[in-house]
């Protein structure tokens, strides 16, 4: 749980990194150098804790299409739309990942039980968001509706991301972090070159700081993590983290922004732990009584 809390805390501040990086850095450029700095850091990283990198030729194909699924596609979407929309909506937007991958499991791949417990939790998820952020966080839905869109695509590549994330049990969990986000940045740094031409730029200092938080923080150190619970909790108890996504961005504005919660909000915070908890806990084994 402790994990859970934690990824949830530097994805849920990813949104805000975002939003004030892309004010002065084109989203294709600040998400090549997001990839690029997130996955040297790793590297270094395994190196200095002597942890090897696969070879297999077959384990880095898995990598580019993990990279597809958890980076270059839904990163680049994300900071595209966030020109437009709002870090708060955008969050709001995201958090349907733990539903696409409860139905995804449910509907295709099967290898998680499904139980009514996990569905509760979903659906107590959704309540909790909706008396966190109020009915009318959704007010602007449709104003822009391309880019709410991207954030919805890029949900679904989260929600695949999860449940492909799977197939790389047995490794350490800094390897396909390290390795898809290498994968991204080789496929998205020359078509920055070419696009944007990132050295007539001048970005802001602000967007600078908010490109290194969110690469060092929320995207390598997440990433660790992220593969982590995949291996344990599985892919559809990891994406129950976009829950708590909005409560803590809602925690970092009373704190730092002078924002204040209504009674609501608060028992939509207990409505979202209530989620999370029903599809993260184990249930308890049936103790064997003898006869």
């Amino acid at each position: 749980m402790a994990l859970l809390l934690t990824l949830s805390t530097l994805w849920g501040a990813s949104y805000t990194f975002i939003k004030i990086g892309v004010a002065t850095i084109p989203p294709v450029t600040f998400i090549a150098a997001r990839t690029l700095i997130a996955g040297t850091a790793l590297l270094l990283w395994m190196r200095l804790q002597r942890v090897p990198m696969p070879r297999d030729p077959a384990v880095w194909r898995r990598f580019f299409v993990q990279a597809l699924l958890n980076s270059v596609v839904p990163f680049t979407l994300i900071a595209w739309a966030e020109r437009s929309v709002d870090a708060s909506l955008a969050t709001i937007l995201n958090s349907a990942s733990p539903v696409l991958a409860f139905l995804g499991t449910w509907l295709f791949t099967r290898h998680e039980p499904i139980t009514l417990r996990k569905g509760l939790g979903v659906i107590a998820g959704l309540a909790g968001i909706c008396l966190v952020v109020g009915v009318s966080a959704f007010d602007g839905l449709g104003h822009q509706l391309i880019p709410q869109l991207a954030i919805l695509l890029a949900t679904v590549c989260y929600a695949a991301a999860a449940i492909y994330g799977r197939s790389f049990k047995g490794l350490s969990p800094a390897a396909p972090a390290a390795g898809s986000l290498i994968v991204g940045a080789v496929l998205l740094v020359p078509v920055s070159l070419v696009v944007d031409r990132p050295w007539t730029l001048h970005p802001s200092a602000a967007s600078l700081i908010a490109l290194l938080a969110l690469s060092i923080f929320s995207t390598a150190v997440a990433f660790v993590i992220y593969f982590r619970l995949v291996q344990t909790l599985g892919s559809v108890g990891t994406t129950a983290q976009a829950y708590l996504r909005v409560p803590i961005g809602v925690a970092i504005g009373i704190a730092f922004l002078g924002e204040s919660l209504s009674t609501s909000a608060w028992l939509g915070l207990g409505c979202v732990v209530a989620g999370v908890a029903a599809m993260t806990i184990p249930p308890r084994k049936p103790r064997h009584q003898n006869a």
